[in-house]
């Protein structure tokens, strides 16, 4: 009987539970692109609410300036090339970082980094342009309209610079790893968005406005 209580404590401990501890956390393969998507939604949730009230109030002067008077076609053209060339350099990384090449991916990040800073350098000299002009956000529904909606643009192509900055630094040091590769498709979709929604604001805004 002793014999027959010791076999069965021994299958007892034999089948007890096993605990098992990845050795990595879990990470679903497209759930940051899937999530990233969301985001994008929502993000043109909030532009298309802009450009909604931009197409109300835009006609609203209050006896004050208009598109016509106050926009430099030639200027926001300009600010227009620096836009969309980046998007093409930014096309030139993500070629480079399918082939493996950390170096040219830095290289041509870097070049897509200096393209947003003069778009925001035009961006910010033609704000403070029109507030000189005495073409305040106050001034009328038009300018706040504009202001909020061309402001908010610049806003997101701050924050899209101070990730590519974030993202060099990262894969400086840790190279082209897997995680760095997901980070930076992401950054290029949003890019690419910003590049979409001004296109719609430089038509909607600027040229309808002075024509």
């Amino acid at each position: 009987m002793s014999n027959t209580h010791t076999l069965q404590a021994g299958g007892t401990a034999a089948l007890a539970p096993r605990e098992y501890h990845l050795a990595h956390e879990p990470h679903p393969e497209n759930g940051t692109s899937l999530g990233f998507w969301l985001y994008l939604m929502s993000d043109c949730l909030i532009f298309a609410a802009l450009f909604a009230t931009y197409g109300v109030l835009g006609r609203s002067y209050a006896a004050g300036p208009t598109g016509a008077q106050l926009f430099d076609l030639s200027l926001v053209a300009i600010n227009t090339a620096f836009l969309l060339t980046s998007s093409i350099t930014f096309g030139f990384a993500m070629l480079q970082k399918q082939a493996g090449n950390a170096r040219g991916t830095l290289a041509w990040l870097a070049v897509t980094g200096l393209l947003g800073l003069a778009f925001l350098g035009v961006e910010l000299y033609e704000f403070a342009h029109l507030i000189h002009q005495g073409a305040t956000p106050q001034r009328s529904a038009f300018l706040s309209a504009f202001f909020t909606l061309v402001g908010t643009h610049g806003l997101h192509v701050t924050f899209g610079l101070i990730w590519l900055v974030t993202l060099m630094i990262q894969i400086s040091k840790h190279g082209l790893i897997h995680e760095n590769k997901r980070r930076l498709n992401c950054l290029s979709m949003f890019w690419h968005f910003l590049d979409v929604v001004w296109i719609g604001v430089f038509t909607f805004v600027y040229l309808m406005g002075v024509l």
